[in-house]
């Protein structure tokens, strides 16, 4: 018993050894080589970096690959060593993650400017009743502006001083945020500029238009919040079923897993329970 006990445990010794001297080889070698690995290396991070710059945080993005790769080769070194379960899920979870965390973050960044639109347009169209240039009331706007809007107007001006119009630096970063309402309101901007005529009122009017499409859209989400509740539970109900029966009987769904009549009716079920989500999801979808 004990010589099966130890051959094991220095088959997981041996094992843990072949994989950092092969992990260590594979890092010098995307580091200091143009291999396929390198180049699709640089590739990840420079994706990372151009997502990490619409935020307008520091480019760690081969930080952040980095990391990826030291924790994926932590979780496969504890599953040679120590046989932690789920390898496949940890390794999806180390996949993924930056990446949901980057688009969760452009959404809360692109929620909050458009929940202080009309609040900036307003202060535009008050400062240029007092400035007669666009840019220096653009400026004079910066002062009371909360973040990120500041921060996204700062980039504006950034941008004119160094030799780009006003027209240009706001079409820069409407392209750069992607907000329909941001869109709106420097559409209203830019035909006031070209045509002419009472900007502030033409501002104003437009401040008042987003104010009350924004409180139509927090009336229908207060009356759509239940059945929103209702998809997420639906959504994640069956995995906690799923879990509780193979907690009371781990062998409970085996005829489901090895059976082709199993596999057909999980086949079956996933489809439906997809397609109800999905059309849960559109009815939820309420256009105003």
């Amino acid at each position: 018993m004990s010589v099966a006990v130890s051959s094991a445990t220095l088959l997981r010794v041996g094992c843990l050894v072949l994989f950092g001297t092969a992990a260590s080889l594979l890092g010098y070698a995307v580091a200091t080589g143009e291999t396929v690995l390198s180049r699709a290396h640089a590739r990840y991070v420079a994706h990372l970096d151009r997502s990490l710059r619409l935020l307008y945080r520091p480019e760690i993005g081969r930080r952040i690959a980095v990391g990826q790769a030291s924790l994926a080769a932590l979780a496969v070194a504890a599953e040679i060593g120590s046989g932690v379960p789920y390898l496949p899920l940890w390794l999806g979870a180390i996949a993924v993650g930056p990446e949901l965390w980057l688009v969760r973050a452009r959404a809360r960044r692109v929620a909050a400017l458009e929940q202080q639109v009309d609040g900036f347009v307003v202060a535009l169209a008050n400062a240029l009743k007092t400035v007669p240039s666009p840019a220096a009331a653009l400026q004079a706007t910066t002062f009371i502006l909360p973040q990120p809007t500041r921060q996204e107007i700062e980039q504006v001006l950034k941008e004119v001083r160094v030799g780009s119009s006003l027209e240009e630096a706001l079409l820069a970063m409407s392209a750069r945020v992607k907000s329909r309402w941001i869109d709106v309101a420097f559409s209203a901007v830019l035909i006031g500029l070209r045509v002419g005529g009472n900007l502030p009122a033409v501002l104003e009017r437009t401040a008042s238009m987003i104010r009350e499409i924004n409180r139509l859209f927090g009336v229908v989400r207060t009356k759509t919040s239940e059945g929103r509740a209702q998809v997420v539970l639906l959504a994640v109900f069956p995995m906690f079923i799923i879990g509780a029966f193979h907690l009371a009987d781990p062998g409970y769904f085996d005829p489901l897993q090895h059976s082709l009549l199993g596999q057909l009716c999980v086949a079956v079920a996933s489809l439906l329970w997809v397609a109800s989500l999905l059309v849960a999801r559109k009815i939820m979808a309420v256009d105003v």
